[in-house]
């Protein structure tokens, strides 16, 4: 409000002292020239009209030379503020691109639909058969006619002799996984889930125990006592129950 007044006064003073320099000009031979970007000012005439005019005419030439600085620092922030204006959504579009550059190329979280499995799968353990003897000879009775001496009626049973047979005709502390599938072999019968038969059978029957290696195992009193005299199996049953099995 107070630059208004100031400018107002400004004005009016630089009009009122022009005019009084005009009559004089009218009444009198002279010219002046005012050059506002070069900064020149001419004023010819009499020298006693130069000498009574000429800071009347220099105070004009100044509030000209500011009123014009003025209005053109006042214009040349408008231009500024406006040209960062528009600038502005630009610079804030750019700045955001990144970010939902970065969203995209996260990978996004499966969605499983209804009774999907929630988890992954379990890897399946493959175990191959490892080679043993399970041949007869002088000082022990083969596998086939120890198997069928013993009639095993399940994968639990079956394990359980051929760990026995191991254990105690070829003098091994542990047997590995892989032996006891090549048991399987040797009397022409459908391997198991042999890792599944194990654990299971460690858990629930306590006829075998966990060996030192990851995928071995080794006879228990209970498994040595079982095979040895709860088979061949009375009327062709067993004292206990055993959980189904799948085949492989």
């Amino acid at each position: 409000m107070s630059f208004a007044v100031s400018l107002a006064h400004r004005t009016s003073s630089l009009i009122k002292n022009f005019h009084m320099l005009y009559t004089d000009l009218t009444n009198s031979e002279a010219r002046f020239t005012i050059n506002v970007r070069e900064g020149m000012v001419e004023l010819e005439g009499k020298e006693s009209f130069v000498d009574k005019h000429l800071e009347k005419f220099e105070e004009i030439f100044k509030m000209a030379v500011k009123e014009a600085i003025t209005r053109g620092v006042e214009q040349s922030l408008e231009l500024k503020a406006q040209s960062a204006q528009a600038a502005l959504p630009a610079e804030l579009a750019e700045q955001k691109e990144p970010s939902s550059v970065i969203e995209q190329s996260l990978p996004q979280p499966h969605k499983s639909n209804g009774s999907a499995a929630k988890h992954s799968a379990r890897p399946a353990i493959i175990i191959h058969p490892i080679p043993v003897d399970l041949k007869a000879n002088e000082s022990k009775i083969g596998l086939r006619e120890f198997y069928a001496d013993k009639k095993p009626a399940n994968h639990y049973e079956k394990t359980a002799v051929f760990v026995y047979y191991l254990t105690k005709f070829n003098n091994q502390q542990e047997v590995k996984f892989g032996e006891i599938l090549s048991c399987y072999d040797e009397v022409n019968e459908k391997k198991p889930s042999i890792a599944d038969i194990v654990k299971n059978s460690i858990r629930y029957k306590g006829w075998l125990d966990q060996g030192s290696e990851k995928y071995s195992a080794l006879l228990t009193i209970s498994g040595e006592n079982f095979v040895k005299f709860d088979l061949p199996a009375q009327n062709g049953k067993t004292e206990q129950q055993h959980p189904t099995v799948t085949n492989n």
